[in-house]
């Protein structure tokens, strides 16, 4: 993003305390915004409503304001477009939730960092200058309501799209397929979203998630006369979401007595609660799920041969995430989009190597997987990463791990003892290691070649101690070519990584 795109700013910061505007008058300063201060939310209400709005408002929230979530509230009202920052002074849980809520786009805890700061303040003004991050508004990322969303960037999510939007104009059952996290509940929101049902309840029940009498009663409800000693009465689901639709996830698990139970209500189109004998018409839609082989299941007798064919007149297949590689960059931008909004965390840019070793990663957990591999990215603390450009994030004690099976070409300007063929990785833990591994190596390569291979120099460049860097070195076999010396008047022998004594002077550390 450019200066030049949101040069002429105006900021309102509310709050008096010298700790959140001295930071603000810096920034505001280097940039040649413009920032107007109010002393209180309600001042600041005033302003909105006269017509004077600024294109973005920090809210400071000090411990003893109690009005300060009210006053947030109201200014979402007068202006539901304007970005609005948080300021507290503790990092609370609970009220970054309830912030969020009320329609804070972020929030900062003092004490305040200039550049998280200005970074915060540049993304959201950005919205309103047209430079939305493309990933999160393209075309193929379909929002459906409730934070979830459909991507059909490959052929055969396209294909499925089209299915779906055809199944959408009918209200008979559909039987959704698919491995575990590959997107069944998306695919089911997307049904309910684009049917004439949309405005009305989409519930959800995982049958592998309650025991069977428990599963029962939430589907199916019970008169206080029922005998199960609650005393009372309850609605099921079923009737709770009357004329909306009824999403069964893992339907296979449903115990074999509440199968006939649930072929009788879809077959009758109404419901008799347990110590009732009064029945209740039903407009329900059901759409079911499974990530279990359903032809198995009815062969082996554990789910019934004919509430597999009402349900499975229309069947969806969601492909897993290997069979559609192509979406796996376009899906981590959009959930390093969301997490970081989530988390009010910056995002992270994925490099090539990483982009590059997500999509030869089998990801057997899918978009589940890929979504909390994202997650770990994003909030893992910045001492657990190896610094530097385009290395991969480890955790403490990793760097010196040994090469994984598989491995990038050797630059060619580097004669290496050792060219091992490659091999295909057998885990996203390997294959993550072998990308950083050779990240790590180019970088050292890159800076010993701009430093003439002073080592010193290019230990200095990386920001690594001099030691570390002979040991990496040693590692992976670098040399220079054609005999060329080292500059820093030394040969490989004399930093003592072939002797028999320590080979190294002093603590190792550059003075």
């Amino acid at each position: 993003m450019t200066k030049t795109a949101i040069e002429t700013v105006h900021l309102l910061a509310v709050g008096r305390e010298p700790a959140v505007l001295g930071p603000l008058w810096s920034i505001v300063e280097s940039n040649a915004w413009h920032l107007e201060t109010a002393n209180s939310g309600w001042e600041a209400l005033e302003r909105l409503r006269s017509g004077v709005l600024p294109d973005l408002l920090l809210l400071q929230l000090s411990s003893d304001d109690g009005e300060g979530l009210h006053v947030l509230r109201w200014l979402r009202r007068v202006s539901p477009d304007l970005p609005i920052i948080l300021v507290c002074s503790q990092d609370d849980a609970n009220l970054k939730r309830e912030a969020i809520r009320l329609g804070s786009q972020a929030i900062l805890v003092q004490p305040l960092d200039e550049q998280q700061v200005e970074y915060l303040i540049r993304r959201h003004l950005s919205a309103g200058y047209g430079e939305t991050e493309s990933d999160i508004h393209s075309e193929d990322v379909e929002p459906i309501g409730d934070g979830a969303f459909f991507v059909a960037a490959s052929p055969t999510m396209r294909k499925l799209r089209m299915q779906a939007e055809l199944l959408a104009q009918t209200q008979v059952p559909v039987l959704i397929v698919g491995e575990s996290g590959s997107g069944k509940t998306s695919a089911a929101q997307l049904i309910h979203g684009l049917s004439v049902r949309s405005g009305l309840k989409l519930v959800k029940v995982n049958c592998a998630a309650l025991p069977g009498r428990l599963l029962e009663e939430e589907l199916f409800g019970y008169d206080r006369d029922a005998g199960n000693g609650h005393g009372r009465s309850r609605t099921g689901v079923l009737e709770s979401c009357d004329k909306g639709t009824l999403f069964l996830d893992e339907i296979v698990e449903m115990p074999p007595d509440l199968q006939l139970t649930l072929l009788r209500v879809l077959q009758s189109k109404e419901l008799v609660r347990a110590g009732s004998s009064k029945p209740v018409n039903l407009n329900v839609r059901i759409l079911a799920a499974t990530s279990a082989n359903i032809e198995q299941a009815v062969a082996g007798k554990k789910f019934r041969e004919d509430l597999y064919y009402c349900l499975s007149a229309f069947t969806l297949h969601v492909p897993p995430l290997r069979q559609r590689k192509e979406e796996i960059p376009l899906l981590m931008h959009h959930f390093m989009q969301q997490l970081a909004k989530h988390y009010c965390l910056p995002p992270r840019e994925f490099t090539s190597g990483v982009l590059e070793a997500c999509q030869q990663y089998s990801w057997p957990g899918n978009m589940s997987e890929l979504e909390r591999f994202v997650k770990r990215y994003l909030v893992m603390p910045d001492q657990e990463f190896v610094a530097g450009e385009g290395f991969m994030p480890v955790r403490n004690g990793d760097v010196g791990n040994s090469i994984s099976q598989w491995k990038g070409p050797a630059p060619a300007s580097v004669e290496s003892r050792e060219q091992e063929p490659a091999a295909v990785p057998d885990s996203l833990k390997s294959l993550v290691q072998s990308v950083r591994v050779e990240a790590e190596r180019n970088a050292i390569v890159a800076a010993l070649q701009k430093t003439g291979w002073n080592r010193k120099a290019a230990a200095r460049m990386i920001k690594v101690s001099y030691r570390t860097l002979l040991y990496k070195i040693d590692q992976y076999h670098l040399r220079p070519n054609g005999g060329m010396q080292f500059s820093d008047g030394q040969t490989p022998s004399d930093d003592g990584l072939h002797g028999n004594g320590n080979g190294f002077k002093g603590n190792g550390r550059i003075s």
